[in-house]
């Protein structure tokens, strides 16, 4: 799939409130989303190494 494709998947509603479940927003992931910032791990940790995300410290994963 590609990535416009993931995004309009995304934003759709379900047809039933049950199937609905988060993507992030950038990639389009929609495995290990982290809800308190709304993006997925991946996302997060090449925010936070950039310095995008205040009060998050850099880690060696």
């Amino acid at each position: 799939m590609s990535r416009t494709s993931l995004e309009v998947k995304a934003k759709r509603k379900p047809r039933f409130s049950a199937r609905a479940y988060n993507r992030c927003p950038l990639c389009g992931r929609s495995r290990a989303f982290l809800r308190q910032f709304g993006i997925c791990r991946i996302c997060f940790r090449n925010m936070a190494l950039r310095g995008e995300l205040p009060g998050v410290r850099k880690s060696s994963w």
